[in-house]
């Protein structure tokens, strides 16, 4: 799905940047590995285990959400062929 005001790249960065500001208070023990959406245009976010659940509860507030998603805790959401590093 392709957002028309933001492009990939624009969405990474703010929801980096919205995921830092948010730190402290999502990494929290109980979240950790968890996964975090964020409307990266309201700021708004959903914390859980299903990434498509998350997602559809942000869509269900703005269908046109431009969506970034983390694991909380680690430096990507999956790991193929790799493994997660722990950044907390």
């Amino acid at each position: 799905m392709t957002y028309p005001k933001l492009s990939g790249e624009e969405i990474t960065q703010k929801g980096k940047a919205l995921y830092d500001r948010l730190r402290s208070k999502i990494e929290t023990q109980e979240n950790i590995g968890k996964l975090v959406s964020i409307n990266v245009e309201t700021g708004d976010y959903e914390i859980g285990d299903d990434l498509i659940v998350l997602s559809r509860q942000l869509q269900a507030k703005q269908p046109d959400a431009p969506i970034w998603a983390g694991r909380i805790g680690f430096n990507a959401v999956y790991a193929i062929g790799g493994t997660l590093i722990r950044t907390v």
